[in-house]
């Protein structure tokens, strides 16, 4: 029984947000008989169903279906909603499509991580935990694409690319551990801060550098590494 209640506390709280009940019923059932470490606790087919379960029931990682009951678009609509509410939650983003256009724009509204419908279950296990940790599931291609995409399209107010030297030294340890897939807490045990201290610092960066996600940060920081190393290159 001990076993059984440590696994439990060690779960991931997942909350699926998807078109239908349906769909949020067969991704619970999925999920529940794979044992891996995942526990569901609780759906919504709407956006603002979706907040308001969120306050309630705490979870670790969303699960947000590209289309909610009310169109195809409301999961971006709710992940931006999810995202101006300064919250640290991840999202991972359910799409049936995989058009660059609607991975960049996931990304773009927050998501910490896409999976498509097609992939295995094991995947979307594995992509839970990988955001749970504070890592980006992404590919090789999805990460171009979103540097490109950041690049062309929308960059980054760099203040004239000073880029990490507008911030402290500690701020650059702050935003290299994020980039490389530190939760506040795993860079508050390193750095020896206190979380709260840590958010400070990351709200700060957000400010310097011009971006409001963890994954923009980390677009940021490959965008500098790529402007820096065509420099010396030349």
């Amino acid at each position: 029984m001990k076993n059984a209640q440590q696994r439990r506390s060690s779960a991931v709280n997942v909350l699926i947000a998807e078109a239908d009940s349906m769909n949020c019923q067969l991704i619970e059932r999925a999920l529940c008989r794979k044992r891996n470490g995942v526990v569901v606790v609780g759906s919504a087919t709407d956006s603002s169903q979706a907040l308001a379960l969120l306050k309630e029931r705490h979870p670790d990682v969303v699960i947000v279906s590209a289309r909610l009951r009310k169109g195809p678009l409301e999961g971006y609509h709710f992940l931006r909603e999810l995202r101006d509410s300064k919250t640290s939650l991840p999202a991972i983003m359910l799409l049936d499509s995989r058009d660059p256009k609607f991975v960049i724009d996931a990304f773009r509204c927050g998501a910490r991580g896409v999976i498509f419908r097609d992939e295995p279950l094991e995947t979307l296990g594995k992509c839970i935990h990988a955001v749970h940790q504070g890592q980006v599931w992404a590919n090789s291609q999805q990460l171009r694409d979103l540097l490109e995409s950041f690049s062309h399209a929308s960059p980054f107010p760099l203040n004239e690319g000073l880029g990490m030297g507008l911030l402290s030294n500690r701020e650059q340890d702050v935003a290299r551990l994020i980039s490389e897939g530190l939760t506040n807490r795993q860079i508050s045990a390193r750095l020896f801060l206190s979380e709260h201290t840590v958010r400070n610092y990351l709200i700060r960066i957000f400010q310097k550098l011009g971006v409001s996600t963890r994954v923009e940060l980390v677009l940021c920081l490959l965008q500098e590494k790529h402007r820096s190393a065509a420099s010396q290159g030349a």
